[in-house]
């Protein structure tokens, strides 16, 4: 019996897919971007706008969305997996040749009704065909070199387009989240290992071209890492963020300042209040209690995600619901990291509750392939 006859004998149909959702994760995914919306509204200073109502319209759409691409089955996305990474690719080409420029990066194309980041559609699409090409590989290949130099290509591609932006922390969610996928899928240990020794030497060889012709990194992408290692050199220039932000989560305490009463976000010293350093605002104004909250609640969302891609007997489904789950995590990991002064600041938005359109909206139709995946696993 082939793949396709066994999911259709035996997956649900109709309205009952409904039914076989993973609610847990929905329900989880609603919580945690009631709470953005929370904190948007809070720094606008108690209105919707500009940015609460925005945000919660994008949810609702972005539900939606969720929800059909739920109900396809998850054989359909595997063979336009590869069409789907070609489509973002084209798009990453695009915004080098006429996307918009802001706050000193080309990464955004005006669609009239909203302002598109292909670089968050890639995130899942490199998930996507890598995961596509693993199933269709048979595994006693995946370790051969031959077969390995292939998806490190796929990876490198779209990750040199998205760092010619430059969004260098971008760039590092798709290193990881190709890696995570090659991982799972048995790739030996040995090649991470030769990896891990070339980004130490890469390290090395970034500080060693600073001021120089061959530099590896932009002037302020330096000062970035000058920061993070001694914010205090600079507290008024290169240093202001991090410690505006150290400042905030000292105010909130335990159980922070109250609703609407964090002075840094009020008095506008926190930079970015609604985007980037939103968590920090949350720290503010409910404390280490609401920031472990918010944690536990992106926790409980890996968790159900694990549990359904360990579940799933399908390789495709299986490699996707992985991929998709851990790039989340590295999403809000590499925020929460950032904010805290234990990264340097890379310009990561905290998934579902930083204010944002092309973030929030891929990120549900990313769920909705992990719905897709659950719903139409075999049984």
């Amino acid at each position: 019996m082939s793949y396709l006859e066994y999911n259709t004998k035996y997956v649900p149909t109709g309205f009952r897919k409904l039914l076989y959702l993973n609610w847990p994760i929905i329900i989880l995914l609603t919580a945690v971007s009631c709470a953005g919306f929370v904190m948007l509204y809070s720094v606008a200073g108690g209105s919707v706008d500009p940015w609460m109502a925005p945000q919660v319209k994008r949810f609702g759409a972005g539900m939606v969305l969720m929800i059909g691409v739920a109900m396809v089955p998850i054989w359909f996305w595997r063979n336009v997996s590869v069409v789907a990474f070609g489509g973002s690719l084209l798009l990453l080409v695009a915004v080098e040749l006429f996307g918009e420029v802001g706050m000193g990066a080309q990464r955004w194309i005006d669609l009239g009704f909203m302002r598109l980041q292909p670089s968050e559609l890639t995130k899942i699409t490199l998930v996507m065909v890598l995961a596509a090409y693993y199933d269709w590989l048979p595994t006693n290949k995946t370790s051969h070199p031959i077969w390995v130099i292939i998806p490190v290509i796929i990876i490198l591609v779209p990750t040199a387009l998205v760092l010619g932006q430059p969004d260098l922390g971008t760039a590092i969610l798709l290193l990881f989240g190709g890696a995570t996928i090659m991982f799972a899928a048995g790739v030996h240990w040995a090649y991470f290992g030769t990896v891990f020794a070339a980004g130490i030497g890469t390290i090395v060889a970034v500080f060693k071209s600073r001021g120089t012709t061959w530099q590896l990194l932009k002037d302020y992408q330096y000062r970035r890492i000058d920061t993070f290692l001694d914010p205090s050199n600079d507290p008024l220039g290169a240093g202001y963020h991090i410690t505006q932000a150290k400042i905030a989560f000292g105010s909130g305490g335990w159980t922070g300042r109250g609703f609407m009463q964090g002075t840094q976000s009020r008095l506008n010293f926190l930079p970015e209040k609604h985007t980037d350093f939103i968590f920090t605002t949350l720290a503010e104004e409910f404390g280490f209690v609401g920031a472990f909250a918010l944690l536990m609640l992106y926790v409980l969302i890996i968790v159900f995600c694990f549990a359904s891609a360990m579940s799933n007997k399908d390789r495709y489904a299986s490699l996707m619901t992985l991929g998709i789950a851990m790039t989340f995590f590295l999403f809000f990991a590499v925020n929460m990291a950032m904010v805290t002064g234990l990264a340097p600041v890379v310009g990561v938005p905290l998934p579902l509750v930083s204010y944002g359109g092309s973030a929030m909206l891929v990120l549900l139709v990313a769920f909705g392939l992990i719905q897709s995946a659950h719903v139409h696993r075999p049984r």
